[in-house]
């Protein structure tokens, strides 16, 4: 009576083990690539110009500071913002990127908040005046 439901269970465990758990076994090249990637369209979501400030940290554990000055498929350019020494990378090379910039949704929160406080001043400034 104890070996049916345990019959199902172990032929579920194997199905599992066969078809789902290789597709999360990634090779150091494919996430290599996916981070690659991933780097890529951050930077792409910063844009170019001193506006566009990053922090990169590279595979050789060294870190850049500046602002993107180029952006191409393979590479883009950090360029220094003191001294304007423009240094080129590849994307795979870069192992965390860093935007130093406010989003779209970070601004309209900040907007957001500015006009709630001038409308809670406006309001107890006119309550005042009128009572």
């Amino acid at each position: 009576m104890c070996r049916k439901p345990i019959v199902p269970v172990l032929v579920s465990a194997l199905l599992i083990s066969l078809v789902v758990l290789p597709t999360f076994a990634k090779t150091k090249e494919e996430k290599d690539a996916e981070l690659a990637a991933k780097v890529k369209t951050e930077i792409a979501k910063l844009g170019t110009g001193p506006e566009a400030r990053i922090e990169v940290k590279l595979r050789d554990k060294t870190k850049l500071k500046g602002y993107i000055s180029k952006v191409g498929e393979e590479s883009f350019v950090i360029a220094d913002a003191k001294t304007g020494v423009e240094t080129e990378m590849a994307y795979p090379n870069v192992t965390q990127a860093k935007g130093k910039h406010l989003t779209k949704g970070q601004w309209i929160a900040i907007g957001v908040t500015a006009a709630v406080l001038i409308g809670i001043i406006v309001f107890l400034n006119w309550y005042e005046y009128n009572s």
